[in-house]
């Protein structure tokens, strides 16, 4: 089995002039979730080439023993350190995004132009999310807001806790601690449509 995964090539906190970038976690726990089921895993880009880490995501408050194992890991920071340009790349499969990831769905279209996320439920980071780490007038958007504005049913579970929502070919994870699960559950779903 493939799986791609896809990182932000953005570097810029707002005009805070602070940096940010993909979430260590958000990475590393789907990562292990395909590796360990055999998956052949690529990484990619908007920009091709090392993507930006969140510095916050690697503070010791925010590791865990998966952060620490992709750390470790040579050949993981080797695929890193080279990740393909996304315009490469082919469409049309089944796909997950995690926390504020799902913000890049509000671009998305169906073939018949429709707006991906239009009639659909999905999940975020949420606005009491956003709230607590001080940054809804940072963000571009809030990605609930956005979701809800774009015809979407926006499912979420208190702050911080464990959601992920499977609609169709679409699975969203609503925070980092949802990442690995989203990845189970899109390896779940590839598992089914393989049989």
């Amino acid at each position: 089995m493939k799986i791609l995964m896809v990182l932000t090539s953005h570097d810029q906190l707002g005009n805070t002039g602070r940096k940010t970038g993909f979430w260590l976690e958000e990475l590393a726990a789907p990562y292990y979730v395909f590796k360990d089921a055999g998956a052949q895993v690529t990484l990619a880009s908007p920009k091709g080439g090392r993507p930006p880490l969140d510095p916050k995501s690697n503070e010791p408050n925010f590791q865990t023993d998966i952060t620490r194992r992709f750390e470790k890991d040579a050949d993981a920071n080797a695929q890193l350190d080279r990740t393909v340009r996304l315009d490469s790349l082919a469409a049309g499969k089944t796909f997950a995004v995690v926390c504020h990831s799902t913000g890049a769905l509000r671009h998305v279209k169906t073939p018949d132009g429709k707006v991906l996320v239009d009639g659909k439920t999905v999940t975020g980071f949420t606005n009491g999310e956003e709230e607590a780490v001080g940054l809804t007038k940072v963000v571009p958007f809030l990605v609930e807001n956005e979701m809800m504005s774009l015809g979407a049913t926006f499912s979420k579970v208190k702050d911080w806790g464990v959601h992920t929502v499977a609609d169709g070919q679409l699975i969203t994870g609503q925070n980092p601690a949802s990442s690995g699960p989203a990845a189970k559950l899109l390896m779940d779903t590839l598992n089914k449509k393989a049989k």
